[in-house]
């Protein structure tokens, strides 16, 4: 399966899906490939022509690019290495008790970056603290899940690394931000030193029934650090349209004597969407090729499609948790061949969709947004 998505200057989204016979899903990923030009490479592929790359260059210009592509001699490789500094560095000049550099997919990143109800989202990669990190007792997060719109002030998940005897790294969950976080997991933060890791996160994305899973091995040699699992936990909040990864440095400065100028490593970022459930995706034949242009600006969708000789259609828009929200289906049976349709979508909020066409044989489901 191959989507090309296309947003213009009007804010026309396309996206054409064109289907093999074999059944595959979207992944993206993030290598590092030598020095320079990084943001621009990370900009590519979380968020084509936009910023996914935060940093406190408005006060810390002097330094240069908080983010550097460097050679790693265990991994025989080049990573994104992150720096931060106990002074002058901020949050962006927005707040100042605390300080970040980090990268994230958000509103304006392609929507198989976005994870909504009723997908299941693999997030991947790899990262190394070095020798003696010197963590806030705070946060110093180097992960977070956060979700988009409504309850969207405190994120989802974070891993924390935090001050302590020992020195812990900690998985976190904050179910709202009326509520304060939980403790899911914690291992000694030492384990992770000076050694690379991979760590893999599967999220079943609901509100009520999502399933959470965090597995973090040694590169080396494949030895589990860190396994948790919940088969039954809130990961997406009613209100939200969406929730998104961030990676990078993010940490408290309430105790700024207890920390030190800082670098940490990462690399093999992999965002893998599996197919969505509570909607059934059968694919179309090669043939059969599925279209939608939703135009965001007038609020209106053309729907174009070839239909098999003398089949029926129907068409159905579910929003992000499910419901069926229009119906614009043609139940009589008509000549194959290339069709569209013209769709007033005004009575729907802005946000994301899923336009299902199904015929007598097989049923396809598209993102959009609208």
């Amino acid at each position: 399966m191959i989507i090309s998505q296309l947003l213009s200057k009007k804010i026309i989204l396309t996206i054409i899906l064109v289907v093999s016979s074999l059944q595959s899903f979207s992944q993206v990923t993030l290598e590092a490939d030598g020095p320079g030009n990084t943001y621009e490479l990370i900009n590519s592929v979380l968020a084509p022509g936009n910023t996914a790359v935060e940093n406190p260059e408005c006060v810390h210009p002097e330094f240069g690019r908080h983010i550097a592509e460097v050679w790693d001699v265990d991994l025989n490789q080049y990573v994104f290495e992150f720096y931060i500094h106990v002074t002058p560095d901020n949050d962006r000049c927005i707040n100042f008790d605390r300080q970040r550099v980090e990268i994230k997919t958000y509103e304006p990143s392609p929507e198989n970056l976005k994870g909504v109800s009723g997908e299941t989202v693999v997030y991947k990669w790899r990262f190394k603290v070095p020798t003696g990190f010197q963590p806030s007792a705070s946060f110093t997060h180097i992960h977070q899940i956060k979700a988009v719109s409504g309850d969207e002030s405190d994120p989802l998940f974070t891993f924390t690394c935090r001050k302590g005897t020992p020195n812990k790294l900690e998985l976190n969950y904050y179910k709202s931000s009326s509520l304060s976080s939980s403790k899911l997991a914690s291992v000694n933060l030492s384990l992770f030193e000076n050694t690379w890791v991979e760590a893999t996160e599967r999220v079943k994305i609901d509100s009520i029934n999502g399933t959470y899973s965090l597995t973090i091995k040694k590169v080396s040699d494949g030895t589990t650090i860190l396994n948790y699992n919940n088969s039954k936990i809130l990961t997406i909040r009613s209100n939200n349209n969406f929730i998104r990864p961030k990676w990078g440095i993010y940490r408290s400065l309430l105790n700024s004597q207890d920390l030190r100028d800082e670098s940490l490593r990462f690399n093999s970022f992999s965002i893998y969407e599996e197919p969505m459930t509570g909607l059934n995706t059968q694919f179309l034949k090669v043939e059969n090729e599925f279209k939608v242009t939703s135009n965001t600006s007038a609020k209106t969708l053309k729907i174009e499609y070839n239909l098999p000789e003398n089949d029926k259609i129907w068409i159905n828009i579910f929003n992000v948790n499910g419901q069926s929200v229009k119906s614009i289906s043609q139940n009589e049976s008509q000549r194959s061949g290339y069709s569209q349709k013209q769709v007033d979508a005004s009575d729907l909020k802005s946000g994301i969709y899923f336009i299902r066409m199904r015929t007598s044989f097989t049923e396809n489901t598209i993102k959009c947004i609208l």
